[in-house]
């Protein structure tokens, strides 16, 4: 399994009327966790995206526990719990407070394809190769 932490502090503009990060905010909190997970690993979407290869998002949930307000410090843990073997790769996502109290959890489900074609293929092979330590 492999997991990283990414730290997220909530803007004013990310909150609704009532002092709350608004729901769809959610999403864009996962993504820069997915794309700091990728970094830890030596690589990034742009080196994917080089290489021919783009991973489009096919399906989003969230569940929402508690709420995240205005100011507060969340932690982003991201979550690959098998290693991708062909187009799909699944995201989990749970995220907390400075308290460490469980706010919310998600999952992302992104397809590997061809830029070019935007045919599904496999996951890139450095990608692979970085990640594989984690499945043994």
């Amino acid at each position: 399994m492999f997991t990283t932490n990414t730290l997220v502090r909530v803007r004013y503009a990310e909150t609704d009327q009532m002092g709350v990060v608004y729901h769809s905010n959610y999403f864009p909190y996962f993504e820069s966790a997915r794309a700091e997970s990728i970094r830890e690993l030596g690589m990034t979407y742009a080196d994917m995206e080089k290489a021919g290869v783009i991973m489009p998002v096919v399906e989003v949930q969230c569940r929402y526990i508690r709420p995240a307000r205005y100011d507060d410090l969340l932690t982003i843990k991201t979550i690959l719990k098998e290693l991708p073997l062909h187009h799909k790769i699944e995201f989990f996502h749970e995220v907390y407070n400075e308290q460490e109290v469980l706010l919310a959890t998600g999952k992302i489900i992104l397809y590997f394809m061809k830029a070019t074609s935007m045919e599904k293929t496999v996951m890139p092979e450095t990608l692979k190769q970085h990640l594989a330590p984690y499945f043994s």
